[in-house]
């Protein structure tokens, strides 16, 4: 019987794959002896090596995800080096595109899966050995005995709602501040630069089985649930079915996605009636200018998404966080400027500024150079320039959202940062020129330096405001003395 060990590498603690687990429960340990390496991208490398070295697998697998792949490769390159019998076997995002580019250049990797491997991953561990049975698998990619490159397709679970769940699997992790629920796979939208775009048909999971995870996971004494569900609000008689069941679990904390454009008026009936603090909501609006949206392939209109954002940032109960992606096509420096006031207005209680990372596999990653994308060959795969954003302006956008996680989204800053985005014309723009050389936006600082350098820049620019600032600053709980010092220096 094979030993298989997997190699379980994520970006930090906090966060694990489902991958294994998914995959585990499918197969059990009847094929093989599963064994798990697990790691994240601090542990040093040589420290993963001896570990996997150590176990001397005939099978290691691992997952690569846009920020591991580079470490990942880092570590199968020594492991093929001193274990040249081992098969290696790799999967996840970075491998939905063209795969034989990377297999020739990186021999020491035996087999590449794209897509979903559940059902797949079985049937290809039965043949492990037998190459001639490889090309009946699903979504494999590889070289064949001649040196020909093999191409499976893209592999889908058409019975999602039959999978073994990733919970069965003695390899989930319980051990985490939350858990990961897949509750649906694909999506309605189509948005161009996610890999779900093209997952059709959507696949869901029945609400009743849903009810059954919940209370497992309850009875573990998990109080978070991130769910795992594009979907979620795209079939509104579903989306009032699982916040109804949300709401029966009222000592738990539910993320999701939603999509503002799509609320009914069903599904605003049962948001008003939801406890507080039960939803934490990640509404994606990406842009607010249609031509924007449109070359994005985005469905709903934005008159209707405006519409949805204002109700969610309007009910108390709900936690709202929104999203923007810096580098769409035709989307300027200025308009994003415009857009965050836009949300300060509505009253969002997250702004999240993320440069658009062009994903293997997706439509716009294929059509980048039509769109004017200029973007990094090497992962993360970030937008370097686009017709509408030079160099320095994407630049800008970085920068800017690490000024907004600083300040609007601390909560001990939110109020006062509001305020001076909607009363202040050019603040962010003229804050973010005066922060800039100093690269103090780069550097990790604590509450009270942050509220020293907001200070600074308020007692120059806006010295009428200099009381209204040191309201804000006993208000967050933070020295008065250190405050008064300031005041008389200024």
């Amino acid at each position: 019987m094979n030993q298989l060990l997997w190699l379980d590498l994520n970006s930090s603690y906090a966060h694990a794959s489902l991958a294994l687990p998914a995959i585990h429960a499918q197969c059990g340990d009847e094929q093989a002896r599963w064994s798990v390496v697990s790691a994240t991208l601090s542990t040093p490398i040589g420290a993963v090596v001896s570990q996997i070295v150590e176990r001397n697998p005939d099978i290691l697998a691992a997952t690569a995800w846009l920020f591991t792949r580079e470490t990942l490769f880092h570590i199968i390159k020594r492991v093929k080096a001193l274990l040249p019998h081992c098969l290696i076997v790799l999967g996840g995002p970075e491998f939905l595109g063209d795969n034989e580019a990377c297999l020739r250049q990186n021999p020491e990797i035996d087999a590449l899966f794209r897509g979903e491997g559940e059902v797949e991953f079985p049937r290809w561990l039965a043949t492990a050995h037998d190459r001639a049975g490889w090309s009946t698998i699903a979504g494999l990619c590889f070289l064949d005995g001649e040196g020909t490159y093999r191409d499976g397709g893209t592999a889908r679970v058409a019975d999602f709602a039959g999978l073994r769940l990733p919970e069965a699997s003695r390899f989930f992790r319980w051990d985490k501040p939350f858990v990961q629920v897949e509750t649906a796979r694909g999506c309605f939208n189509r948005c161009a630069f996610c890999v779900s775009g093209a997952e059709k048909p959507v696949r869901t999971m029945p609400v009743e089985r849903v009810r059954g995870r919940i209370e497992a996971i309850r009875e573990r004494g998990i109080r978070e649930i991130r769910l795992l569900d594009r979907t979620f609000n795209g079939h509104w008689p579903r989306a009032v079915a699982l916040l109804n069941l949300f709401a029966e679990f009222p000592e738990m904390r539910f993320h999701l996605e939603i999509h503002p454009a799509c609320l009914t008026d069903e599904i605003r009936a049962v948001l008003r009636a939801l406890p507080t603090g039960l939803l934490h909501l990640e509404a994606g609006i990406q842009s607010l200018r249609q031509p924007v949206l449109d070359a994005c392939q985005r469905t709903g209109s934005l008159p209707e998404a405006l519409d949805g954002l204002r109700f969610l940032c309007s009910q108390a109960n709900l936690t709202t966080h929104a999203d923007l992606l810096v580098g769409l096509p035709l989307y300027p420096l200025e308009a994003l400027y415009e857009d965050i006031f836009t949300l300060a207005e509505l009253g969002a209680d997250e702004i999240q500024l993320e440069l658009l990372k062009l994903l293997p596999g997706t439509a716009m990653r294929r059509d980048a150079e039509a769109l004017g994308l200029v973007y990094s060959p090497l992962p993360p795969y970030e937008v370097l320039k686009t017709n509408a954003m030079s160099v320095d302006d994407v630049q800008t956008g970085r920068l800017l959202s690490r000024l907004l996680d600083g300040y609007y989204n601390a909560r001990a800053w939110q109020a006062v940062t509001r305020r001076l985005i909607l009363s202040e014309p050019g603040f962010l723009a003229d804050f973010l020129r005066w922060m800039r050389p100093h690269e103090w936006l780069d550097q990790p600082l604590s509450v009270e330096k942050r509220g020293l350098l907001l200070f600074r820049f308020v007692a120059e620019k806006y010295p009428d405001r200099i009381v209204e600032m040191a309201d804000h600053w006993m208000r967050a709980g933070l020295s008065p003395r250190k405050i008064k010092d300031f005041i008389k220096e200024v």
